[in-house]
C-alpha cells in the first residue's frame, strides 16, 4: 500500500472514552498567520479535526507576560513579535474580534475540546532589542517581583542580567506574584474553556531565586538563619549541581518545590472557584531526573525520589503536585532517531516514566514530541516522517494520550499532517 497518501479518517469514537490527542498552538509563532484572519484559524482547525486530534491548546500568554484574552489584571496585547520570512518582526492585530473566543467557538463547532495555556512566571522579555511586557513598563514591579539571580558577580535582579532567551522571570515565592497570577487565571476561567494549562510555572533555573523575599521564607521554613547566604546554599555563579553539596542545598531544593506546590494549590482553587468543570493542568518537560533545577516536582506524592536521587530529601516527595492536576502534558522531546525506548530522552521512555511517577495522582497524562525543534541528524526525510507517525504509537500507548508541539511546524512541514493522521488512525483501529 502507498503509505504516503492520506488515510480516509474513520468514524470518530466517543471522545470521552478514547485517549485524547492534543496539539499545541504557540502564541508568537502563529500570531502572524492568525492575528487578522479568522479564515486561517478555521482552516487549520479543520486540519486538526481531519488529522483525528481531539484537543487544541491555545497559548494566550506569551513569554513576555502580556495576554491575548480579556482580563482586569494586565495589558491585553494586540502586538507580538515573531519570525516573519526570516526576520524578527512586529506583528499587530488590527481586528476587533476576541482572539481566544474565535478558537473556542470554531473549535467547539468541530467537536474539538479547547484549552488555553499561559506562560506563568514570566514578566517581560528582551528580544532583538525589543523590550516587552509588564517589567519594562513598570520598573518598580520589575524590582519587587523580578527574580534575583545568584551570579558569579553577585546577586542581581533579572533585569540586570542578559540571558540567551531574554525572558524575565517573576519570583514564584513572592505573595503578590502568586495573587496576581491567580487573579489572571480567574479571568481566563470565565471563558467557555475545556481546560487550562500552565507552562513555565517554575523557577528560571538553579541560580534563581535568591531574593530577600525567598531568603526570609526559606529561613522561616527551616527555622534558622542562613548566615552565609547564598554560599551555604549554592556558590555564586553555579548553574549545575556541584559534586559537593553546601549545607543547605538539598533543603533549599525542597523549599523551592514546596513553593511551587503551594502556588499550584492556589492556582487550582482560583480556576475552580470560577468554573469547577474546567480541567486544570500543566505542561512539563519529561526529564524528571533534572527537573529539580527549576523547582518543580511534578510526580505524585507516592513516588519517592529520595530513593534514587542525591538531590532529593526525604520530604521532597511531600510536594509532588500530580494529585492537584486534572491533566498533564509531558514534553517527550527526544530526537526522531529516539522514538522507542524505556529511558529518558526517548519519546516512549519519557511517557512511560511520567506515567509511572505521576499516574497515581493525575488521571490524564499525555505526552509527545516537538516535531520542529529537534535534531534530525543524518536521517532522510522519509525516516523523519516515519518517526512522526511512530511517535503516536510510542507515546499514546505508554500513557493516557498524545501531545504534539507545535502547529506552526506542521505549517512548515505539511506532510506531517498525513504522518500524524496515519499514526492516530492506526491507534484507533487497534482499539476495536
Amino acid at each position: 500500500a502507498d503509505t504516503t497518501k492520506p488515510i480516509d479518517p474513520p468514524v470518530e469514537p466517543d471522545p470521552i472514552t478514547q485517549k485524547p490527542r492534543y496539539i499545541w498552538i504557540d502564541s508568537s509563532a502563529n500570531f502572524p498567520y492568525y492575528a487578522n484572519s479568522k479564515e486561517n484559524i478555521i482552516a487549520d482547525l479543520q486540519k486538526v479535526k481531519d488529522a483525528l486530534f481531539t484537543d487544541i491548546v491555545v497559548e494566550v500568554r506569551p513569554t513576555f507576560g502580556d495576554v491575548l484574552f480579556k482580563n482586569s489584571v494586565v495589558e491585553q496585547t494586540n502586538c507580538l513579535y515573531a519570525w516573519v520570512d526570516g526576520v524578527y518582526s512586529k506583528v499587530e492585530k488590527t481586528t476587533d474580534w476576541d482572539y481566544l473566543q474565535v478558537f473556542i467557538e470554531e473549535g467547539h463547532k468541530l467537536g474539538l475540546r479547547v484549552h488555553a495555556a499561559m506562560n506563568t512566571m514570566v514578566g517581560g522579555r528582551l528580544v532583538k532589542g525589543n523590550k516587552l511586557g509588564l517589567f519594562y513598563r513598570d520598573e518598580q514591579k520589575a524590582r519587587e517581583w523580578g527574580c534575583v539571580l545568584n551570579t558569579g558577580s553577585g546577586l542581581k535582579n533579572t533585569m540586570d542580567v542578559a540571558t540567551s532567551s531574554g525572558v524575565k522571570f517573576m519570583n514564584p515565592a513572592h505573595p503578590e506574584v502568586q495573587e496576581f497570577l491567580c487573579n489572571l487565571l480567574k479571568d481566563l476561567a470565565k471563558y467557555d474553556l475545556d481546560g487550562i494549562f500552565l507552562d513555565r510555572a517554575r523557577y528560571d533555573g538553579l541560580d534563581s531565586d535568591f531574593s530577600e523575599t525567598s531568603r526570609k521564607a526559606f529561613e522561616e521554613y527551616i527555622g534558622m538563619e542562613v548566615r552565609n547566604f547564598p554560599d551555604d546554599i549554592l556558590a555564586p555563579g553555579t548553574t549545575k549541581l556541584p559534586d559537593s553539596y553546601p549545607p543547605y542545598l538539598t533543603k533549599w531544593l525542597e523549599f523551592r518545590v514546596k513553593t511551587i506546590y503551594d502556588f499550584m494549590v492556589k492556582a487550582r482553587a482560583a480556576v475552580k472557584s470560577v468554573n469547577p468543570k474546567i480541567r486544570f493542568g500543566v505542561y512539563v518537560g519529561g526529564w524528571y531526573s533534572s527537573y529539580y533545577d527549576v523547582g518543580v516536582n511534578w510526580a505524585d506524592q507516592s513516588y519517592d525520589p529520595h530513593l534514587t536521587y542525591k538531590w532529593a530529601t526525604k520530604d521532597y516527595m511531600k510536594y509532588g503536585y500530580a494529585d492537584l492536576m486534572d491533566q498533564m502534558l509531558i514534553g517527550a522531546y527526544a530526537n526522531p532517531s529516539n522514538v522507542y525506548g524505556t529511558n529518558e530522552w526517548t519519546m516512549q521512555g519519557f511517557c512511560m516514566l511520567a506515567k509511572a511517577k505521576a499516574g497515581n495522582g493525575c488521571p490524564l497524562i499525555s505526552g509527545g514530541p516537538d516535531v520542529g525543534n529537534w535534531n534530525v541528524g543524518d536521517l532522510t526525510q522519509a525516516q523523519v516522517q516515519d518517526a512522526v507517525t511512530k511517535s503516536v504509537d510510542a507515546c499514546i500507548n505508554a500513557c493516557d494520550g498524545y501531545f504534539v508541539f507545535d502547529i506552526c511546524h506542521l505549517r512548515l512541514h505539511p506532510e506531517y499532517w498525513d504522518c500524524l493522521q496515519m499514526g492516530i488512525f492506526t491507534f484507533l483501529a487497534n482499539q476495536k
